[in-house]
């Protein structure tokens, strides 16, 4: 199979001494390709340099939410100068988080914006993160859809039925996590029942949410594999054919990336 892990971070800690063996236990489980997603700006000259060290590694740029009162200077141009370089497939991951509010919500807003400018600008996919925070995330999305299109997808998606739907209305995708697995998640697997497969990704967001049979250690790419298979399960389908229809999927949206011949090829 041809997995592709859509958000992980690889320039994290957590993978400082391993990062070799990191990428190839994805690869020895069919996770063939690894988008490292950019949090803050100060970071992304270490995530670019892991796509020029790995064929198969491309990288985001872009500020968490978390991050946005720090880094609510960064500017629009600055972000598409940044998303022209080579292997840089999206923008963010942005948006806004009242769960933890680390941030303001007013310089998170307006860094989400920023994001979306850039997106709009370059077409490359907004890649968004939401908590607790979902009618401000599609007002936003909304209103600046209305001035100009772009295109994305809603990051580690646990949010409502609502937000899916109209994510989806404009042209969204939804990025399923290992939290799919989870025994407690019964209501992320009913929202998640619903959607079109067609319009969903895999991901780790390593190294958090280790997936089952992993809880509590530290997630790795490889652990796609088990969120694949419990999609898979969901949605009535073969695992195989879950992985051709979200790595399909992951091409379409992130079509600045290169999809390999076959595995080989990594």
């Amino acid at each position: 199979m041809f997995i592709v892990d859509s958000h992980c971070h690889l320039n994290y800690p957590d993978f400082a001494e391993d990062l070799p063996q990191v990428v190839a236990n994805a690869k020895a489980n069919g996770v063939a390709v690894l988008q490292s997603i950019c949090t803050r700006m100060a970071e992304f000259p270490a995530i670019f340099q892991l796509t020029k060290e790995y064929d198969n590694i491309y990288c985001s740029v872009g500020v968490h939410p978390h991050e946005a009162e720090k880094e609510v200077d960064v500017t629009t141009q600055e972000l598409i100068e940044k998303a022209s370089l080579p292997k840089v497939i999206g923008i963010g991951e942005t948006g806004l988080d009242y769960f933890y509010e680390h941030s303001p919500r007013i310089p998170q807003q307006e860094v989400f914006r920023k994001h979306i400018h850039a997106a709009q600008a370059t077409g490359l996919p907004l890649i968004v993160h939401t908590r607790d925070a979902e009618e401000d995330t599609m007002r936003i999305m909304e209103e600046e859809y209305a001035k100009a299109k772009f295109t994305g997808l809603i990051h580690c998606f646990t949010a409502s039925k609502d937000l899916a739907e109209r994510s989806i209305a404009i042209g969204f995708y939804i990025s399923i996590s290992g939290i799919l697995t989870f025994p407690k998640a019964e209501t992320l697997r009913d929202t998640v029942a619903t959607l079109p497969l067609e319009k969903l990704l895999v991901e780790t967001d390593a190294p958090y949410l280790a997936p089952a049979p992993h809880r509590g250690k530290r997630n790795e790419p490889a652990f796609t594999r088990h969120t694949l298979s419990a999609l898979a399960a969901l949605k009535g389908v073969s695992e195989e054919e879950c992985a051709r229809i979200t790595t399909d999927n992951f091409f379409n949206l992130f079509s600045k990336a290169v999809r390999p011949m076959n595995m080989r090829n990594i």
